[in-house]
């Protein structure tokens, strides 16, 4: 039992003993730091990692009395004199390099940790392309420029701007950004994105010429993507340039908000010049943890040992230190040593200068490079912990507005919830997603002073007017031509677009530019794609609206509604024997005789008892009505009503009879003035079918339409000039060297026939088309000017202009094939027949109860004077008494008042009653 117990404590003190050789507690930790001192970051940076290392030495929470030693190199914002920097504290064996701010020297700065297994953790370069799969030893604790361009882009879609010009500086950092920005612009469907660079140490003159290269671009919303610059060069230079107005739009990334929070309160008179500008801010929630740290950083100043203000960059400075500390921490504490080992590839350069065969490399690297993979605490930015990308999880951003001299902030976004007026950390566990309707920002001062979002945008201006192509036309010069040498362009087509930028609510300078040489018409196609390819800014003419242009740019809508048709010799047709039916349809002839004969009879029943010119033999009658009837057409009738009821009907048969008389005249007037066209072409199938030569205009797009679309054989196109050429090949015909037809678009044709009268369209136009103006593709003028047209249409003005042009002679009619000229139809008039058959009808109605009335009292009174016996019963049948009625009508209105005078004057006997006693 005595042996085992000693072969026990044997055994622990031989464990114990190994523990202590193998796991050796370090006396201090070297963690290198490289940076630029003197910078907007740098001079914020160096005191708050200071301060974190003394905090960090008096923790008794951390690295238990193991001193933690930055070593801080100054890269001086040198890519080279950086690299040296961290070969230097390299080789004093730090477990890991804080830094660089620089993303240029970050990236080399990468490529030596990782192959020495370092690991590098950078508060300040947000470089997107530092990425874990290229340097798997690169940490970030600093928000990703890919975020920051992600809120951007948000930033820009929320006030709806679709282009935008980006200065940067011509760096990885300015590079990457703005790459990463042009990504997420093309996310949201954005039109134009312009870059332009500044050289890396860019001076005044580099950043003026740069801006006025800009205002010739178009769009008036800037993204500025720099450096930290304390002296706001690029403010100041739009300043001067007048850059700084109502017109423009000025977004800055988070170097404004990190150069503004290092000013001293002394120079704050400094923002004048960034009146109106929105930024972005990185987001730091507000904690105790932070005030304090803000008190502590005002007594660093007064003692000196903090010269600059604290800004976002300096915070994350201090948790860099924190992070790398924790990590440390966790490393030691699991028992692993911090040991180097000569690198095999690093040995075999022994003809370096560098002397690169010192370098070692850390073998316990991808250990505490897992240790800062799971670091979390919380720091002064908030909550630190990192990303399966290796860069921090953002907090997000606080979009800035600077107004007065005064910055305030007027939302915040987040990745979950997007824009809103309230810091994320108070909307946690509200909602998961973000919607568009759900975005809000506070009100934002503009540049210029204005709350209203600018338009973004400008057409032109006086130093670049709108380039405006406009054909030089050898024919049909009305459309657009050259005012007598003077060098002023003048037309239809200019009338109608320099009204319509009246319609438009901004000023667009413009200069039109001839496109083609005047001696023949130029090809429309080759116009259209001079606009596309940004030669013209627009184009202006007689351009038809065709499928194969507006796959090339955007047109307005048309202001003219034209078409191909068929141009041919006419001939006079010699007039129908029967032209004086025409005017009215077989049903309108058919209701106007009906209208006499119905009228005929009326007027009879109504007059017959009462004018002597109605009564007679019934031949006589018969002759009397219809002569009567058809009298009263002419206005010659002999015979006068009598009755009042007669008179009434005459009156509306009459005025029935004017409006029908008057529009049968005019209707036949314009028959027998009307000109009927003939001609052996009946329409394009009839040119399709026989072998005809056909013409058309040169510079049409009837040539591409005939021969491809319609697949007419080119042998029979021949290509006219003018409209004397027209003429000539017309009158020559298909046999004589002519044409039997010409094809073109209606407004041409119109011109062409208002001063030729032995020429006429053919059938209906077989195409629909249009004429508009084109301009480029997504060009913002195309939709105002569309608007501007409809306007033109509304207030009458476009057809003022067209009347202005073309009709100073009479304007060009349409001289079209008819079978048959509009005749007068029933449904115009029935109205009229309506009311002349009610009041007839009432009429006749009226007669007939007055002729039963006093049938009746007849009736009685003859009863009375022929009363038979008490005894004797006489009874009359039905048809008796309707021949009887129709007898007491024929007699006449004399005759039966005196049958009641002569009852008054006899009246009947009383008969006497016997009385009983």
């Amino acid at each position: 039992m005595k042996h085992l117990g000693f072969l026990s404590l044997l055994m622990i003190w031989v464990v114990s003993r190994t523990c202590l050789v193998g796991c050796k507690k370090p006396v201090s930790i070297n963690v290198g730091v490289v940076f630029s001192f003197d910078s907007v970051i740098g001079r914020a940076a160096k005191p708050a990692m200071e301060a974190a290392n003394s905090d960090i030495n008096e923790s008794p929470t951390i690295l238990n009395g193991v001193d933690f030693n930055l070593i801080m190199k100054d890269a001086n914002c040198n890519a080279f004199l950086g690299s040296i920097e961290a070969y230097q504290v390299i080789e004093q064996e730090v477990v890991a390099i804080i830094g660089p701010q620089s993303s240029s020297i970050a990236h080399m700065v990468s490529s030596i940790a990782n192959s020495l297994q370092v690991p590098l953790v950078s508060y300040a370069a947000t470089d997107p392309s530092l990425s874990a799969r290229q340097f798997p030893f690169f940490v970030r604790t600093v928000q990703s420029d890919s975020s920051q361009m992600n809120v951007m882009a948000s930033l820009v879609d929320f006030y709806g701007w679709k282009e935008v010009i980006a200065i940067y500086v011509d760096d990885d950092y300015g590079r990457n950004g703005i790459a990463a920005l042009n990504d997420e612009l093309d996310k949201r469907m954005a039109k134009s994105f312009y870059r332009l660079p500044l050289p890396l140490h860019f001076v005044q003159s580099d950043i003026v010429a740069l801006l006025k290269e800009s205002k010739l671009l178009g769009p008036h919303v800037y993204i500025v993507h720099v450096n930290p610059d304390p002296q706001l060069r690029i403010f100041a230079a739009a300043e001067m340039l007048q850059m700084m107005t109502n017109d423009y739009v000025w977004f800055a990334t988070d170097w404004l908000s990190t150069t503004i929070d290092s000013f001293a309160p002394v120079n704050r008179t400094a923002l004048r010049v960034l009146q109106g500008v929105v930024g972005l801010r990185q987001h730091i929630p507000k904690s105790n943890q932070k005030k304090d740290f803000m008190s502590r950083w005002r007594m660093m100043q007064q003692k000196g040992s903090a010269k600059s203000e604290l800004n976002a960059y300096g915070l994350c400075a201090y948790d860099t230190v924190w992070t790398v500390a924790h990590s440390i921490d966790k490393y030691i504490k699991d028992g692993n040593n911090f040991t180097f080992s000569l690198s095999g590839k690093l040995n075999d350069t022994k003809t370096s200068q560098l002397h690169l065969e010192k370098l070692k490399v850390f073998d316990g690297g991808a250990i505490l490079l897992e240790h800062i993979m799971n670091t979390s605490f919380s720091g002064l930015t908030g909550q630190v912990r990192f990303g399966s990308d290796r860069n921090i999880v953002t907090s997000g951003y606080d979009v800035i507005n600077i107004d007065k001299m005064a910055v305030h902030t007027v939302g915040y976004w987040s990745d979950i919830f997007g824009f809103s007026v309230s810091p994320r950390e108070t909307l946690r566990g509200t909602k998961k997603r973000h919607s568009e309707l759900d975005q809000k920002l506070g009100s934002v001062t503009w540049p210029g002073g204005k709350t209203e979002r600018p338009r973004g945008w400008v057409i032109a201006d006086e130093e670049r007017p709108l380039r405006v192509g406009v054909p030089h036309r050898a024919s049909f010069v009305e459309f657009v031509m050259e005012l007598n040498g003077t060098r002023k362009i003048v037309g239809y087509c200019i009338d109608v677009f320099t009204e319509a930028l009246k319609f438009i609510p901004y000023n667009v300078p413009y200069k039109f530019e001839f496109f083609g040489d005047g001696q023949s018409n130029p090809n429309y196609n080759d116009l259209v794609k001079m606009v596309a390819d940004n030669v013209f800014d627009a184009a202006v003419g007689d351009i038809a609206i065709v499928k194969n242009r507006t796959e090339m740019v955007d047109f307005s809508q048309p202001y003219v509604m034209t078409g191909l048709v068929i141009v041919a010799p006419i001939h006079n047709t010699k007039s129908s024997a029967w032209v004086f039916l025409k005017p009215f349809t077989t049903d309108m002839w058919c209701m106007t005789a009906g209208g006499f004969f119905i009228i005929a009879v009326v007027i009879w029943i109504l007059e017959h008892r009462v004018n002597d010119d109605f009564r007679g033999p019934p031949r006589r009658q018969l002759v009397t009505m219809v002569m009567f009837s058809f009298s009263t057409l002419f206005k010659t009738n002999q015979e006068v009503t009598v009755s009042s009821l007669g008179r009434m009907v005459m009156v509306v048969w009459l005025f029935l009879l004017m409006v029908i008389t008057s529009s049968y005249t005019a209707n036949l007037t314009s028959i027998l003035t009307v000109q009927q066209l003939s001609s052996p072409v009946t329409g394009i199938d009839s040119l399709i079918a026989n072998r005809w030569p056909i013409g058309y205009q040169v510079g049409s797009f009837a040539y591409g339409y005939l021969s491809e679309t319609l697949s007419i054989h080119t042998s029979r196109l021949v290509k006219l000039h003018t409209p004397e050429e027209y003429e000539t090949a017309l009158r020559l015909g298909p046999d004589h060297g002519g044409v039997a037809a010409i094809v073109d678009e209606l407004t041409y044709v119109e011109l062409f026939l208002s001063k030729r009268t032995d020429f006429g369209i053919i059938g209906q136009p077989f195409t629909k088309s249009g004429w508009g103006f084109a301009f480029q593709r997504g060009s913002v003028l195309a939709d105002d000017m569309s608007t501007a047209i409809l306007k033109l249409s509304e207030t009458g003005k476009l057809q003022e202009i067209h009347a202005r042009w073309f009709c100073k002679m009479g304007c060009p009619g349409q001289r079209r094939a008819k079978s048959e000229p509009n005749q007068l139809h029933l449904a115009s008039f029935w109205g009229l027949y309506l009311l002349c058959g009610v009041i007839t009808l009432a009429a006749l109605l009226v007669f007939m109860l007055r002729m039963v009335r006093q049938y009746v009292r007849y009736r009685r009174r003859q009863m009375k004077l022929h009363r038979p016996s008490s005894s004797v019963r006489t009874t009359t049948g039905c048809s008796q008494v309707i021949f009887n009625f129709f007898d007491f009508i024929d007699e006449k209105e004399e005759a039966i008042k005196n049958m009641f005078m002569q009852c008054e004057i006899n009246p009947v006997p009383e008969t006497p009653t016997s009385s009983t006693t």
